[in-house]
């Protein structure tokens, strides 16, 4: 009987790994710089966390079920409402601000896509306590420095605060049912819905006028200038907007200003409270969103303190698709990747010996114990990236020596046991 992998899954072979790894540990590299710590969740949660945090129809859209014990049970479909779980559970006493990160899987019960699977990974990061203004700058300074280093290209940054739009809303004193279905209608460009719902509520043309000014500006950090002689009689929309300009102020001063001012940017969730922010990739084409992020107040739903968190997570299939879009490569190690080659079989003990000796070392050693014929071996080496090969024949053995190849410049050289260490490391 032949078994296939589920619908929306996939299997990653070496190459697939060999990159998926060097994504992953170059993101980590660069959040870890930026002094966050791992955490890890359970990979299935309560049922309830999620129905909390998105609402009852979220499960049309995810993997739930009863457990033997006949708990609701869910497989996460996504990571922050865990991270607020752990933090509600065991951080809620420990100094603000907390840093930390986290990579894993999530799942979802969708059609699958391009783009788009059942099973797929989120790399995100969460600051909890802590003033939003600079958590703010610096988490969208760390995302940008990340894909740098991965070596993405010809991404844009938007940034904009929900503050802004929800103060108008206030002022209007429109419900909170209403501003969530407003912000959806936003966050979705339905712009024919939201003249709509701005009817129903009865909104005057002078805030209709107020309300499309601030979901136009798309530009510069110059460009909130038009806005704030708009806004000057909304209190609240005029402190989101005198944030927006200070986070932006610290932001370059991270030594980031390549961003786009972009205040149609939405979440249709209540507890989205300040700056959002989206990093889109245009040669994925209708797929293009990499990451969103933002301040919200998560923490509230699950009967916590009051506490804003800022973070965002990168939709790691996401990158690795551009990855592959714009061709990419892992960079070459200069590390050492030898392969031990015995010229005949009674010499793979001995070559046992001198892989176990490099390996004690950390050197990448792998040995031909097949007993393949010298030109197989070296035309495997050179297909699989080894850069060095260690040749042991009759001669090497009596002599307590080994045969050195560089199999980039093709030159070789016979040197003592003794001395290989040091020679591949120098």
């Amino acid at each position: 009987m032949e078994f296939n992998k589920p619908r929306g899954t996939r299997d990653f072979l070496f190459e697939d790994m060999e990159e998926r790894n060097y994504v992953e540990n170059t993101i980590r590299n660069v959040v870890e710089n930026y002094g966050f710590k791992e955490i890890k969740t359970p990979i299935f949660e309560d049922l309830e966390l999620f129905t909390t945090k998105s609402g009852e129809g979220i499960k049309e859209e995810i993997y739930h079920f009863q457990d033997k014990g006949g708990r609701d049970l869910a497989l996460r479909p996504e990571l922050t409402a865990s991270v607020s779980r752990l933090y509600n559970n065991n951080l809620q006493k420990s100094a603000k601000p907390l840093k930390m990160y986290y990579f894993g899987s999530c799942f979802r019960y969708e059609r699958p896509q391009a783009g788009r699977f059942r099973e797929f990974w989120q790399f995100g990061i969460e600051v909890i306590g802590g003033v939003p203004i600079y958590n703010e700058a610096e988490i969208i300074a760390m995302a940008n420095e990340a894909l740098t280093q991965v070596g993405i290209k010809n991404y844009e940054i938007n940034i904009g605060h929900l503050g802004i739009i929800k103060g108008v809303l206030n002022q209007l004193n429109i419900s909170s049912q209403q501003q969530t279905a407003i912000i959806a209608s936003i966050d979705k460009e339905d712009y024919e819905l939201l003249d709509k719902l701005l009817e129903d509520n009865d909104i005057s043309s002078e805030y209709k006028n107020i309300i499309t000014s601030i979901i136009n500006i798309k530009g510069s950090r110059s460009d909130l200038e038009t806005l704030k002689q708009l806004l000057e009689d909304i209190p609240e929309s005029f402190e989101a907007l005198e944030n927006l300009d200070k986070t932006l102020e610290v932001l370059e001063v991270f030594g980031f200003d390549d961003y786009v001012v972009n205040l149609s940017i939405a979440r249709g969730l209540d507890y989205y409270t300040g700056i959002v922010f989206e990093i889109y990739v245009p040669d994925l084409g209708a797929e293009k969103q990499i990451t969103g992020g933002g301040t919200y107040n998560l923490t509230a739903l699950f009967d916590s303190e009051k506490v804003e968190s800022t973070g965002f997570a990168f939709g790691f299939d996401r990158i690795m698709e551009a990855y592959h879009r714009q061709n990419i490569q892992v960079p070459i190690s200069s590390k050492p990747k030898v392969l031990v080659i015995p010229v005949k079989k009674e010499f793979k003990l001995n070559a046992i010996e001198v892989a176990q000796q490099l390996r004690a070392h950390n050197i990448v050693t792998d040995i031909d114990l097949k007993g393949k014929k010298l030109k197989k071996n070296l035309s495997y080496a050179n297909n699989h990236n080894f850069n060095k090969v260690i040749m042991i024949g009759q001669q090497e053995v009596e002599d307590e020596t080994v045969t050195i190849k560089d199999m980039d410049s093709g030159c070789q050289e016979t040197i003592s046991q003794n001395t290989i260490v040091s020679e591949l490391l120098k």
